[in-house]
């Protein structure tokens, strides 16, 4: 039986000091057209995935939202199975919501977004214009920008002359790039929730240097008529011995001003102890890289200034407990400063001289999504090589459940594209399928394809079978790929596109981006569900 809660039932378990696990079972895509403000994205494709990270407690109180359909309900079914007790679906969906008078919000990350905004109008955060910028650079000012994002985003683009540093490494990292008190600070990120942010981590750290945020970021860079650099790849090295006392020095301040809590591996391992109760999250906030390096064992990485940028990513528990870990404080005690204005209950390890990693069994394998065991090989698989000649002969037709960006990027020759959740209306637009041909599902580590392959021969009665090693065995077979939106059997709202994803309107998107994020603080008032806090 399906239980199910009332828009004004959901309304009061926002504000009743319990934790809830809200969640929106449709595709990214579609999740990002219209929402409720703290509902994470656990799209019911994916949800066997990621369902354990982002509730690791299974008597945790969940209400599953949808824009109708059944998502929801058939959410719930699955959740049951996986063990979760306490399960509910908003009555009605975001329909229901809107209907009972409450707000609706586009787009992604939502709380973490309108929180940059709310931490500029509140805390005045200053900005420089990008026609400022540029006239200083054409008149040799001493300035240096540095780009919070982390490498693979500034990697697409960049501002000329920016250094790409990681919001929750400014703190530590400044001290050696601008030494001189004189230089000024400029931070940047694409838009504006990252550029504020890392403006106001280094003003809060009180570095003696002027700090301001680029307005708008590089996509106001880009609309002042200016050029973009593309595919550098300059990134602050880490501090230097002289460097790393002022971090820390800073960090300390923080944690005094926001009133982080700093906890002992006892403590830590008492709240492990009562988890089942109490839900908790312990997350490595360094750089992804140091994390490869080696980390604890079952410690996922969420690196501090994406943190800040998208907690929903990581943490599906409102009300949850929240313990961040690095090798010297520094970072996580920055990116806690950030949480616990955000209305988060969190705090640091502080374990020895060696941060929170010291006593620690390490690892330098990465933590997979999914339950032990899912989505493992089974008797249905197909080797490249075998496909590849099939495909020639006209035996199979490929279905492929990559992210729809994927697929456009590069997919099997031939292939169809589709969501998972909605194979019962895809499968039959695969065109003629000849007689006793084969269907192959791939994805891109094949592990969506083998949950979805009994599915599909459920649903269509061929013979299905999963490419071994997924999308990326067939490219490392040296088979070609090709690229664009040729065959798509479903519709593409699986993932939300940034402004300059887009093939056209690329311009008039950004402003409409930016405006959107603007106008979050005056939404997040009429709404009245934020957690968030101000310290003067």
């Amino acid at each position: 039986m399906t239980n199910y809660v009332a828009a004004e039932q959901l309304k009061a378990m926002l504000s009743d000091g319990g934790e809830l696990a809200l969640l929106d079972v449709r595709e990214e895509g579609a999740h990002s057209q219209a929402h409720l403000f703290y509902t994470v994205p656990m799209p019911l494709s994916s949800l066997e995935l990621l369902a354990g990270d982002l509730v690791p407690r299974l008597s945790t109180r969940i209400v599953l939202v949808d824009g109708g359909g059944g998502f929801a309900e058939r959410a719930g079914e699955k959740l049951a199975m996986l063990g979760y007790g306490d399960v509910s679906c908003l009555k009605g969906g975001i329909a229901a919501w809107e209907a009972a008078g409450y707000v609706l919000f586009s787009g992604v990350h939502v709380p973490c977004k309108a929180f940059g905004e709310y931490v500029e109008h509140h805390y005045g955060t200053p900005h420089i214009e990008a026609q400022e910028l540029h006239a200083m650079g054409e008149e040799g000012r001493d300035f240096v920008i540095l780009d919070s994002r982390p490498m693979d985003e500034y990697h697409v683009m960049n501002i000329p002359g920016g250094i790409d540093c990681p919001g929750a490494e400014l703190a530590a990292r400044v001290h050696d790039i601008a030494p001189d008190p004189d230089t000024l600070v400029v931070v940047n990120c694409a838009g504006r929730t990252r550029s504020i942010i890392g403006a106001q981590s280094l003003i809060n750290a009180a570095i003696p240097n002027k700090v301001v945020a680029l307005k708008n970021g590089t996509m106001g860079w880009h609309l002042a008529g200016y050029e973009l650099e593309r595919g550098q790849s300059r990134k602050v090295p880490p501090p230097s011995q002289a460097a790393l006392p002022k971090g820390l020095a800073s960090a300390q301040a923080a944690a005094e001003r926001f009133g982080v809590r700093k906890i002992s591996r006892d403590t830590l391992a008492q709240w492990q102890a009562e988890s089942g109760e109490r839900t908790l999250y312990v997350l490595d906030v360094r750089d992804p890289e140091e994390y490869a390096a080696g980390h604890p064992v079952g410690m996922r990485n969420a690196p501090g200034g994406q943190l800040v940028q998208g907690i929903d990513q990581w943490c599906g528990t409102l009300g949850a407990r929240v313990v961040l870990v690095d090798d010297n404080g520094v970072r996580a005690t920055m990116t806690a400063s950030w949480l616990v204005q955000m209305g988060w209950d969190v705090a640091v390890l502080d374990n020895g001289q060696n941060g929170g990693l010291d006593g620690f069994q390490m690892t330098t394998d990465v933590p997979r999504q999914g339950p032990a065991g899912i989505g493992q090989a089974g008797e249905n698989e197909i080797e490249a090589g075998e496909l590849a000649a099939r495909i020639a002969a006209g035996e199979v037709v490929v279905l492929d459940l990559a992210p729809s960006r994927d697929y456009d990027a590069g997919h099997i020759p031939g292939a169809w594209w589709a969501v998972r959740a909605r194979l019962a209306d895809s499968l039959p637009k695969l065109g003629e399928k000849p007689q006793h041909s084969l269907l192959v599902i791939t994805s891109p580590d094949a592990i969506l394809a083998r949950l979805a392959a009994p599915e599909a021969s459920e649903l269509t009665g061929m013979r299905v079978a999963v490419l071994a090693g997924g999308t990326e065995a067939w490219t490392a077979a040296g088979h070609d790929l090709t690229s664009g939106l040729e065959n798509m059997a479903d519709e593409r709202d699986d993932t939300w596109l940034k402004p300059y994803d887009h093939p056209g309107g690329v311009e008039d998107r950004m402003r409409a981006y930016l405006t959107w994020e603007i106008d979050l603080v005056d939404n997040i008032e009429r709404d009245g569900d934020h957690r968030f806090r101000l310290f003067t």
